[in-house]
């Protein structure tokens, strides 16, 4: 069966499971689209199956900023309140508030 609904939204602050990174969620994928070569760059045995929601982040780390690409079996929610510093937030999202981002735009 096909697991096409997201459990996270746009504007919530994740962190990875694995990977110490957190960063925003600014747009999701259903189901994986991206290409071969990056899901081949997966070691196998750690490879998250295509058929889930894939989640794009603004995301940081201790040493940088960067866009990530994740699987939704490898994020949870990042409860440390804090907010996240990426350069890129202002330009999608507004102020941090209650624990997450609002968009400054309306979606189509």
């Amino acid at each position: 069966m096909l697991k096409t609904d997201a459990k996270y939204h746009i504007g919530q602050v994740l962190r990875h499971r694995k990977h110490p990174f957190r960063g925003v969620v600014f747009d999701v994928d259903a189901i994986f689209n991206n290409t071969d070569a990056w899901y081949e760059a997966i070691p196998e045995e750690s490879r998250p199956s295509k058929d889930q929601p894939f989640y794009h982040l603004l995301a940081e780390n201790d040493q940088s900023y960067y866009v990530a690409y994740v699987s939704e079996q490898n994020l949870v929610p990042d409860e440390t309140g804090q907010p996240v510093t990426h350069p890129d937030l202002p330009d999608l999202f507004g102020d941090f508030e209650d624990g997450r981002y609002p968009l400054q735009f309306q979606l189509n």
